[in-house]
């Protein structure tokens, strides 16, 4: 069996400028407009308590996206806020003069006009964005990459996007996708990964995700964990991750001792860690297919904005292999009596998965002492994404099959 890597950041710090993107008061932003749609309700936190005791936990919480707009994703919180701000910005007004009944208004459509949004995907992002548009009247054309399914390919269609399967990865997918939006009329490119000259959209997209942070942080608060010690996420470009130690750095800035921030990505395409490994600052860049199950995070080319915040305030840096999200998904679906199932996905379960290796298998005792996961650790990690292939899930959790 393939071994978790790991590796603690010891990369020297920047100047930190990109924090600032994630504060509570952008992030409020976000929140409220989201909480505009008719869609919006609060995705739960889910308290494996009866696991946390048995693993030897204080608390474990998991925050279920499987309830997100009906999307079954997390990811039309980012494409949603990053088109309300872009829109916002074209017409000379701010976001919050925007709510959805303004955004999906006749009286808006013709002010603003026709646009098509340009976006690459496994999946998740480009349901989102394509909901985001159809709700908005406008159009979306979404790439994607190589071995990507017929099923998340029919429900981002459901959605009255353009999309195809392309015979490449997921990063010659974004390409694809900023090349073409500049051959029509109107074309902008709602993408969750920065690079330099193309910043402003991601993150906007990162701050959109900040409303699944600031719900989880309210929701810890209100179940008696004011700072939680451990907070576990997942990564492929690494957009959410900075946007969740982004949000909760600057949340706990002056808290005396701060949460460990610990990423976790497919040890396929683990862009971040082998930055983390190198450990001069600088980003790597994995090609390629990026070979595994979690399709979301199958991503090779880190997001520059993100990769800022992490080098500057994430703790440890993991490439989980496949079978590390397989057992996330299973533990997930069938927890411990008087624990509530969770659905969670390839992509969704990783954290999780990792959790459960790291306290229960003796060969990661070392880093679960390194990690100081103890009967006082009180973790929070994020469930991205609920069974979003249905039939690849049940080949998992079901049979029992790799994929």
């Amino acid at each position: 069996m393939e071994q978790i890597k790991w590796v603690r950041n010891t990369m020297e710090k920047s100047e930190d400028k990109y924090l600032s993107v994630m504060t509570t008061d952008e992030v409020e932003k976000a929140k409220h407009f989201h909480e505009s749609f008719p869609q919006y309700s609060e995705t739960p936190l889910v308290s494996l308590s009866q696991l946390a005791s048995t693993i030897g936990l204080n608390s474990l919480y998991v925050k279920d996206e499987s309830y997100r707009f009906g999307l079954n994703a997390f990811k039309v919180l980012g494409g949603a806020y990053a088109m309300g701000k872009y829109v916002a910005q074209q017409l000379g007004t701010t976001v919050d003069k925007l709510p959805y009944d303004v955004l999906t208004s006749d009286k808006l459509r013709e002010e603003f006009g026709q646009a098509t949004f340009f976006t690459a995907t496994d999946g998740n992002h480009g349901r989102g964005v394509a909901w985001a548009a159809n709700k908005l009247g406008q159009k979306s054309v979404v790439f994607m990459p190589k071995g990507s399914t017929e099923y998340r390919k029919n429900q981002i269609a459901k959605e009255g996007a353009t999309v195809t399967i392309e015979e490449f990865n997921y990063d010659e997918c974004v390409r694809k996708a900023t090349a073409e939006s500049k051959k029509v009329a109107n074309g902008v490119v709602v993408q969750d990964t920065a690079w330099d000259g193309y910043e402003d959209i991601p993150n906007w997209i990162m701050q959109g995700y900040g409303t699944l942070a600031m719900e989880a942080s309210a929701q810890l608060g209100k179940a008696g964990t004011d700072v939680p010690t451990h907070i576990v996420v997942q990564a492929g470009v690494g957009s959410l991750a900075g946007a969740m130690v982004g949000y909760f750095s600057n949340l706990y800035s002056n808290t005396p001792k701060k949460p460990k921030f610990i990423v976790v990505e497919a040890d396929g395409a683990a862009c971040l860690y082998k930055g983390a490994v190198a450990g001069d600052g600088k980003p790597r860049i994995v090609e390629g297919d990026l070979p595994t199950i979690m399709a979301g995070l199958a991503c090779g080319e880190p997001n520059t904005v993100s990769w800022d915040i992490l080098r500057n305030h994430a703790d440890y840096f993991v490439a989980a292999p496949d079978w590390v999200a397989r057992l996330g998904m299973r533990v997930s679906a069938a927890p411990l009596k008087g624990d509530t199932s969770i659905i969670s996905g390839e992509s969704g379960a990783a954290p999780l998965g990792f959790v459960m290796a790291v306290m229960t298998m003796p060969e990661y005792a070392s880093l679960k002492n390194e990690l100081e996961l103890n009967e006082s650790s009180k973790v929070l990690c994020f469930s991205t994404e609920g069974d979003t292939d249905p039939e690849r899930y049940k080949n998992i959790v079901w049979y029992g099959l790799d994929k």
